[in-house]
């Protein structure tokens, strides 16, 4: 396949569907993080740690991808072995955790992750099973082109695979999509399951510098600073698709939809697209997991 089926997408926004007059709002958080604006009173949430060694930060890591494999087992999103999350190893940067194939996500442990080089070379981890090759060849892409990412989901979700079919981006059609506003991308041309290293790297650039990309015909994909931002990222990208696809229904029948506009979408992105919020979304699913499971995700 060409280049040329790499698509950049235009923030959506604004449209003739949008009948209101523009009003003025006033916007507040100036001066404040993300964090800051969002928690009233004194004290706001504690954001992503530091840690202070490299052991513990990379169990951390584990832990969190282990639940976060949880956390998608407990939404639907199993698809046989389809669907992989990797994570950049904070000692060997040229390395990444994911998952083993063939293993249910409501079943994975921190000690179930396999480490491998973006060569392909397995160097640690659990070698007692092997790692899904079409996960390795996109994760590894994304991972050589985007220095900036430590984590990577992709899942061939139900409501992600239904929008994926049209080709198109996800409209700011609330609050919570406005995380994605001119922040993700469509991958336009579905090359089959993933055997060759050149579409991994055609599926990296279409995904340029954004959080997320949606891969035609195939399923969605979406990217962090930690696990828990593109965990978080991939739910709410499923959701989105699900709300967009119950929105062009109603369309359907005769009912306008009203868009929010790019000015408002761009300051809901700037509040709460930025990465410790993002970390923050996750926390209610990581706590969730953990006392319902017992921690048993950590071992």
């Amino acid at each position: 396949m060409s280049p040329s089926a790499v698509t950049d997408v235009s923030p959506a926004g604004t449209t003739s569907e949008n009948p209101k007059p523009k009003e003025q709002h006033v916007h507040g958080g100036e001066g404040m993080t993300s964090l800051q604006a969002m928690s009233h009173g004194d004290v706001a949430l504690p954001g992503i740690p530091n840690f202070t060694s490299l052991e513990k930060q990379r169990q951390w890591q584990l832990e969190h991808m282990a639940c976060a494999f949880r956390t998608w087992s407990r939404h639907g999103f199993v698809e046989g072995m389809s669907g992989h999350i990797s994570v950049r190893d904070p000692e060997h940067i040229d390395a990444f955790w994911t998952n083993p194939l063939g293993v249910h996500f409501g079943l994975l442990k921190a000690s179930d992750m396999i480490l491998v080089k973006l060569d392909g070379t397995v160097i640690g981890g659990n070698t007692s099973r092997p790692a899904n090759a079409a996960g390795f060849l996109i994760h590894a892409a994304v991972h050589e082109a985007r220095p900036d990412v430590h984590a990577v989901c992709h899942a061939h979700t139900i409501y992600g695979k239904a929008w994926s079919s049209f080709a198109r981006p996800l409209e700011m059609l609330n609050q919570d999509v406005c995380k994605f506003f001119g922040a993700h991308s469509v991958y336009n041309s579905y090359g089959g399951v993933v055997l060759a290293a050149e579409e991994g790297k055609l599926i990296a650039k279409s995904l340029a510098q954004g959080k997320a990309a949606i891969l035609m015909n195939h399923g969605l994909l979406t990217v962090g600073g930690t696990v828990d931002e593109a965990a978080y990222l991939f739910g709410l990208m499923e959701r989105s698709c699900r709300i967009q696809l119950l929105t062009e229904s109603a369309a359907a029948n005769g009912i306008p939809k009203v868009l929010i506009s790019d000015e408002e979408a761009a300051y809901n992105f700037k509040i709460e697209s930025e990465p410790e919020s993002l970390y923050c979304e996750f926390q209610a699913e990581y706590d969730y997991e953990d006392v319902m499971c017992n921690g048993d995700f950590k071992k």
